[in-house]
């Protein structure tokens, strides 16, 4: 009875901090498609990344003129990225607003500091194996 009453609080406590930090998405262009992305897909993504703390940018694809290739939802990219380009049609564009827990954490990565959160405005370019459909919803 005592090991009950002990641990319902410390559950209490513990969700807000658990679900505190998740991935902001804001949806800045939408289209209509009856395939999106999915966990295993090879997709291309243009993005331009930025640091929340000053609005510094960090790292972008547009300047190279080539979109980053990847397998989404298998861990080769942050976690943030894994989550938050899901159920995208080609030419989406999302911003996401990525805490620590899903970036990079307490590790510093090149121009990144430790603990920062990140602003990525991201583009699907392509999915591999699909084609482009669909009209644009300006959001």
């Amino acid at each position: 009875m005592q090991l009950t009453t002990l641990l319902i609080p410390l559950t209490l406590l513990t969700f807000p901090l658990a679900h505190a930090a998740e991935v902001k998405t804001e949806y800045t262009l939408t289209n209509t498609c009856t395939r999106k992305t999915q966990r295993g897909d090879n997709i291309e993504v243009h993005y331009r990344g930025t640091l929340q703390s000053d609005g510094s940018e960090f790292d972008t694809s547009y300047k190279r003129g080539q979109p980053l290739a990847f397998e989404v939802g298998k861990g080769m990219v942050i976690k943030g990225w894994d989550e938050g380009l899901l159920d995208m049609c080609i030419g989406d564009k999302r911003k996401l607003t990525i805490p620590p827990a899903f970036g990079y954490g307490d590790r510093a990565m090149g121009p990144i500091p430790a603990g920062s959160t990140l602003i990525f405005e991201t583009e699907l370019v392509g999915i591999k194996g699909v084609e482009k459909e669909g009209k644009k919803e300006e959001l």
